[in-house]
């Protein structure tokens, strides 16, 4: 593929924690897959995204809220200390969280807004790429508990977080199916 942008479209993956280095994502490399996704497309120019970037002490207490939320919300009968552990590891395993945050502002249908954001993290996603930084868009059921403790607004909600990584995994080949079984032609 002689193309650069395509190729990027094509060869982007997810990169899990366990691939992470102990490198440190620079805040120059984090502004800069920020102002990529602000490059998003935006009807009415609402740029609904919003982020909360966590480093360092920030990722501690992300994942003792994140942990903190699965004892709190996880009937009796699930709940395994195994897991409450794992919820907050998570979150340290990497260099990097970003809340992912939609805010709606009642100017459009929501889901123009939510797809305006999904389209912000694809930016993020290709310029974490174009970075060799790994990256990777989670969205555990306990995101939606999240709103205190990110002082989200009314009109605002969480809808995953974005870890960030050096990584020294392998690049793969794309998987999946042939486009001409995903479309139909009207000439």
């Amino acid at each position: 593929m002689k193309n650069d942008v395509l190729k990027a479209i094509h060869y982007r993956r997810s990169v899990f924690q366990a691939s992470f280095t102990e490198e440190e994502v620079s805040k120059e490399d984090i502004l800069s897959i920020l102002e990529a996704a602000n490059a998003a497309p935006t009807h009415k120019r609402t740029q609904p995204w919003r982020f909360v970037i966590f480093r360092k002490e920030g990722l501690q207490r992300l994942g003792t809220e994140l942990s903190r939320i699965y004892k709190s919300v996880t009937p009796a009968e699930k709940y395994t200390e195994a897991t409450e552990i794992t919820m907050g590891k998570k979150a340290t395993q990497s260099n990097v969280a970003i809340a992912l945050i939609v805010n709606y502002t009642g100017e459009v249908p929501e889901w123009e807004e939510l797809a305006c954001t999904a389209a912000a993290v694809e930016n993020m996603w290709l310029a974490a790429h174009s970075l060799n930084i790994g990256g990777y868009w989670a969205t555990p059921g306990l995101i939606n508990h999240l709103g205190g403790f990110l002082n989200l607004e009314e009109n605002q909600k969480c809808i995953g977080l974005f870890y960030l990584g050096h990584h020294e995994s392998d690049a793969r080949e794309p998987v999946r199916t042939p486009i001409e079984e995903k479309i139909r032609w009207e000439e």
